[in-house]
C-alpha cells in the first residue's frame, strides 16, 4: 500500500480555516492523503464554520482544536505544512524537521467578519468554497484523481 501524503494545515486558532481545510482534504482524497490542523493559539470551534461546512455535507462539529506546537513537540513529520491565515502570524509557524515543504494560502479570518448572523455566513460560505477550490488544485498538482 501507498504511504499517504501527511499535510498539516495551521491558522491562528485553528477554529475555521484549518478546519475547514483538514476537513476538505480527508473529504476529497483521505485515500491518498492523511490531513490534520492546528492553531498557533487553539481557540474554539467556530459555530459559523461548523454550519457551513454541514452545508456541504461535512461534520466537523465534533472536532478540537489542537495546537501546532504539540505536533512539533511530538516530533510528527508532515510532506506538507499549509499556512491559512495571513502572512504575519504564518512567520510564527515552527519549522518541522525533515522534509516538509511549506506553502501559504492565505484566507481571511472569520472570527475577524462584522454583521448579522447571515451576512457572517454568507462571507464563511464564500471562505469555505476558496478553500475547497485550493484544496481541490492542491489534489489535483499532487496527481490524485
Amino acid at each position: 500500500m501507498e504511504k499517504k501524503i501527511k499535510v498539516l494545515f495551521v491558522c491562528v486558532h485553528n477554529s475555521a480555516r484549518s478546519q475547514m481545510a483538514e476537513a476538505f482534504l480527508n473529504h476529497l482524497a483521505g485515500d491518498r492523503f492523511e490531513a490534520h490542523s492546528a492553531g498557533l493559539e487553539p481557540g474554539t470551534l467556530n459555530p459559523l464554520a461548523v454550519e457551513a461546512m454541514a452545508e456541504a455535507g461535512i461534520d466537523i462539529s465534533a472536532n478540537r482544536t489542537k495546537s501546532v506546537f504539540d505536533f512539533f513537540k511530538r516530533g510528527a513529520i508532515f510532506n506538507y505544512v499549509v499556512t491559512v491565515c495571513d502572512g504575519a502570524n504564518a512567520e510564527r509557524c515552527p519549522i518541522f524537521p525533515g522534509i516538509t515543504h511549506r506553502m501559504h494560502w492565505s484566507f481571511e479570518d472569520p472570527a475577524a467578519l462584522a454583521g448579522t448572523h447571515a451576512e457572517k455566513l454568507e462571507a464563511v460560505r464564500r471562505i469555505r468554497d476558496q478553500i475547497r477550490d485550493a484544496v481541490a488544485s492542491f489534489v489535483t498538482e499532487q496527481g490524485a484523481p
